[in-house]
């Protein structure tokens, strides 16, 4: 088990309480407009989320590529919220590289209070001295009280309120103070790479839509899904046409990125995790034992690692795939040689 997790003594941490947050009366419900071009000229910021993964490099590409034709390059920010070591190596000098060779600039944020392992542990104890204190208000047994799985899920997704959205609304607060008092609040187009293809949740997802919660008297932000409709393919010619980087995880066969081990993903991309980070892989086994439940449901990462020892067993340790094998799958061979090319000469496209 890493230190950090080592440092959360076996008793819950001090109950918070919630506050409700009331919505700025200026807050519009809905946007005033859908038109990529009139989104982008409206905002005073123009802020790309980036994981790193492809999904957010095509979004950055092609929004850096509309903006620049407008002349609003220079209110573009791409941030990427560092998720520490859970994330694959490499992953934030990827989307600061991709940032400066789009030109724009470039910020990092990261959540105070440990990554998502110190997390999950911490938020074990506090839900075990929650189900403890109910149990003993019932008149029953603490020793027998039921606590609730403390890792993310689809139904709670505390690690993306935790670790990516808290902190970047803070960015927000920073460059809505860079501006100074404009009389009116700031308007920041916050842009996301979220795709409908990607999960039935998603699809349900508006590709505009405004950001009541992260909103207030200072703020208006609005959400962009530029690339809400697109599909897989559609997505690698993006990155094919930019000449961008993407991280080396796609050639090895993973379908998705920023956490290696995503409670999301799908059984091969974390069986091939397990492949590529077992001492990784390790420390989640320690937290599934220290919390009790498993990593996915229904699906232990014991089990995982089980499972990718035994495709090590029949076909051996995996060899690093050559460069551009993701790529080639959706573009061709002549196409993917093309972008290598480029991307070895720093060529990028900002053209039509």
């Amino acid at each position: 088990m890493s230190a950090q997790l080592a440092l959360f003594a076996e008793t819950a941490p001090a109950p918070t309480k919630k506050r409700m947050r009331r919505i700025h009366p200026s807050v519009p419900e809905v946007p005033v407009t859908t038109v990529p071009t009139a989104l982008l000229r409206a905002a005073d910021w123009i802020v790309l989320n980036s994981s790193g993964g492809k999904d957010s490099q095509a979004m950055a590409s092609h929004v850096c590529r509309l903006a620049a034709k407008l002349g609003l390059l220079h209110r573009v920010v791409i941030v990427h919220a560092d998720l520490g070591d859970v994330e694959w190596s490499g992953t934030r000098k990827l989307a600061e590289e991709q940032a400066r060779r789009l030109g724009v600039r470039f910020e990092v944020v990261k959540a105070e209070g440990g990554d998502l392992l110190a997390r999950t542990v911490a938020r074990f104890f506090k839900l075990k001295a929650k189900a403890e204190k109910e149990a003993r208000d019932e008149g029953r047994d603490p020793a027998t009280a039921k606590v609730a799985p403390a890792w993310p899920s689809s139904a709670a997704r505390w690690c993306t309120s935790d670790l990516k959205r808290g902190p970047i609304r803070k960015l927000m607060t920073r460059l809505v103070a860079e501006l100074g008092d404009l009389g009116r609040p700031v308007r920041i187009l916050n842009c996301m790479g979220q795709r409908a293809a990607e999960s039935a949740l998603r699809a349900k997802l508006a590709a505009v839509e405004i950001d009541r919660p992260a909103s207030n008297g200072k703020r208006h932000v609005t959400t962009w899904r530029p690339i809400h409709g697109w599909t897989d393919a559609e997505v690698w010619k993006e990155i094919a046409r930019s000449g961008l980087p993407y991280h080396e995880a796609y050639d090895w066969g993973m379908s998705r990125l920023s956490c290696s081990f995503c409670v999301l993903g799908c059984e091969a991309d974390v069986v091939l995790a397990a492949r590529l980070r077992p001492r990784k892989a390790a420390q989640y086994i320690a937290v599934e034992e220290k919390v009790g439940t498993d990593f996915k449901h229904g699906l232990s990462m014991r089990t995982i690692v089980e499972r990718a020892n035994a495709l090590n067993a029949e076909y051996g340790e995996l060899y690093r795939p050559p460069r551009g094998t993701a790529l080639s799958g959706y573009v061709g061979k002549k196409a993917t040689r093309r972008y290598l090319d480029r991307l070895a000469r720093g060529l990028l496209d900002q053209a039509a």
